[in-house]
């Protein structure tokens, strides 16, 4: 049986992005996001769905997010203490991404 390089990348990084899923979401734990935010519901923070919906089709938006979760600045660029978000500082930027994707990949 011949499995062809491409068949082979592929299937890596496929599993190398159910790890970075499986990181996100051991992140979101740790960092207890859902203090904040849920799937579906508004708490504190918007909803994950929600967030999802505003974006739908921005394809500017997650790297805006990532920098969001990194500094803790809203995009709004509002600076006031209720308008801060958590710092993920020590967080990496590809474990970002797969929040970033968890949160806009939400329904």
């Amino acid at each position: 049986m011949k499995v062809s390089i491409a068949t082979l990348a592929a299937l890596t990084a496929l599993a190398y992005s159910g790890l970075a899923l499986a990181g996100a979401e051991d992140i979101i734990e740790k960092e207890k996001c859902h203090k904040c935010h849920t799937a579906t519901t508004t708490k504190k923070g918007p909803s994950w769905a929600s967030l999802a919906e505003k974006y739908k089709g921005k394809a500017d938006m997650p790297p805006k997010l990532i920098q969001m979760l990194k500094t803790g600045v809203p995009l709004s660029g509002k600076t006031g203490e209720d308008d801060q978000h958590k710092k993920l500082a020590g967080v990496s930027d590809a474990d970002l991404k797969a929040i970033v994707d968890i949160v806009l990949s939400s329904k």
